[in-house]
């Protein structure tokens, strides 16, 4: 099932509103064949409808050029924004090297999220008068409650000084909104979770409900933002019941693979580390016309990390990549960290060597380094054979947020000290075959690296810690600015809304 969405700014929806309620001056024709907002979410079915689109915003994720993995790679220092050259997307480019701005910035990371509030306060309000099952009633306002709490955590951390909205603006207020205190935003994230966490089911049937939040999932969502905010015992409490005794099958069935690898392979989904995966679908039939528009579902991260113009030689035995446009090149930091480690192999594809050795050849993009992110770079078997473009319509989901990442933020809400938090760093180095280390802070911020490289979280695990200024220096990260991102500057025009400092 799936809603027309459209894409919309925080402060263009007041035009949008204004068309949506024309006067009967103006128009007077009965809406025959189409649900306008006054006269929908009448029935379950509807409500329904109204659920599915405001999940939609999560493909955000790894849809559309504009996503939050290329992005976020971008910025830190396993990556280089990479593609054609300096202009290929002028905002990932900037972003990488530090000279973004609030002209720069793609409204997208804003706007989008925003929609996704929007679409949740609108469900919330009508909710309460649809005719239902009181039981699933509930369920459906602790998963909306959970999804806008979810798009509040990614506006508050990626901007900080936003506003706060928490039930449908008349277009007469929505340029007279102004930003709020970021604890109060997080204070209403918390809110939202705990209301929810009650009502939301232990598991969910993968035949019929699968990417649908569980109660695991909005733990370690809650758990995640308590330990951005420096509530560390919360956080703890919180993750513990999400991971259960380390390296065994949570309470909720989470359980890490036994191989790193699997969690690559593509028809591997809704696996048991899989804690919030996000779905994406090669049926769409998604076209140039309508790519990250939101009426698209296949996964753009899978293009875009891949090789530009490859091929292979007759005879060759190395992967038969499909071509794409080489972004999130991997730096050779990352390349030296990971050399050695047993997840090497499926993190990066090492195009240098196989080019070296004549099985592959390919175009060099922008700060090639002749390392590729092999966790999403799709084969020629995997290319749609459907309808529309077939770049834009891979498949491959992603997770948000997996076992190994909550086990390690776990031991890390401890303080990096201690038996429980050694033996969760030791189920994560365990899983590949590495003997035990002693934990640490470091250690674990080491461990997130190797494990999750690539996955979009180094970056935020740099500003969240403390760490980004020393180690994104030499990118030309300033201290004080770029742990933020700026506002885009339609957000600021003839609002009452101040941009980011220094910006």
């Amino acid at each position: 099932m799936k809603l027309k969405t459209i894409k919309i700014s925080l402060f263009g929806l007041a035009l949008f509103m204004t068309l949506m309620s024309c006067s009967e001056s103006y128009l007077e024709v009965e809406p025959l064949g189409t649900a306008l907002e006054d006269n929908y979410y009448k029935n379950e079915s509807e409500a329904y409808s109204g659920l599915v689109a405001t999940y939609d915003v999560l493909r955000k994720q790894s849809n559309g050029f504009d996503n939050m993995i290329a992005w976020f790679n971008a910025g830190s220092d396993d990556h280089y924004a990479g593609g054609g050259g300096a202009t290929d997307g002028a905002g990932i480019q900037s972003f990488s090297d530090y000279s973004l701005s609030q002209s720069t910035i793609p409204p997208s990371y804003w706007n989008d999220f925003y929609q996704g509030v929007f679409r949740a306060n609108v469900l919330l309000s009508k909710l309460p008068d649809v005719p239902m099952d009181d039981a699933k009633k509930a369920r459906f306002t602790a998963e909306t409650k959970t999804l806008r709490a979810y798009y509040y955590f990614e506006l508050v951390r990626m901007f900080k000084n936003i506003p706060l909205i928490i039930e449908p603006i008349p277009a007469s207020e929505i340029y007279n909104v102004v930003q709020e205190a970021p604890e109060k935003v997080y204070e209403q994230i918390e809110k939202d979770l705990t209301d929810a966490i009650p009502s939301l089911p232990p598991t969910v049937d993968l035949g019929t409900e699968a990417g649908r939040f569980s109660k695991g999932a909005a733990q370690a969502l809650l758990g995640k933002v308590y330990l951005y905010q420096g509530k560390n015992a919360l956080a703890a409490t919180e993750f513990e019941d999400v991971n259960g005794t380390p390296g065994s099958t949570s309470m909720y069935g989470y359980k890490l693979l036994d191989n790193f690898e699997d969690l690559w392979v593509i028809s591997n989904t809704y696996n048991s580390e899989a804690i919030i995966e996000i779905a994406y679908t090669d049926q769409s039939n998604a076209d140039w016309g309508n790519w990250g528009d939101g009426a698209d579902e296949g996964n753009s991260l899978n293009v875009m990390v891949g090789p530009r113009g490859f091929s292979r030689p007759g005879g060759s035995t190395a992967p038969d990549y499909a071509s794409g446009w080489s972004f999130s090149i991997i730096t050779q930091s990352l390349y030296d960290a990971l050399n050695g480690d047993p997840r090497f192999d499926a993190t990066i594809a090492d195009l240098l060597a196989l080019q070296t050795a004549g099985q592959v050849s390919y175009e060099q993009g922008y700060l090639d380094t002749g390392y590729f992110l092999k966790k999403f770079m799709p084969l020629t078997s995997d290319v749609s054979t459907g309808g529309g473009a077939t770049v834009l319509n891979y498949k491959q989901h992603v997770y948000a947020i997996r076992l190994a990442d909550t086990y390690l933020m776990e031991a890390e809400a401890l303080g990096g000290t201690g038996a429980r938090a050694q033996a969760l760093l030791d189920a994560v180095r365990a899983r590949v075959g590495l003997a035990s280390i002693p934990v640490s802070m470091d250690a674990i911020i080491a461990e997130r690296r190797l494990e999750l490289a690539g996955e979009g979280h180094r970056w935020f695990d740099l500003v969240r810690t403390g760490r980004a200024a020393t180690v994104l220096a030499s990118k030309g990260f300033t201290a004080g600015k770029n742990e933020i991102l700026p506002i885009p500057l339609k957000e600021l025009e003839n609002t009452l809304i101040d941009q980011n400092p220094n910006y």
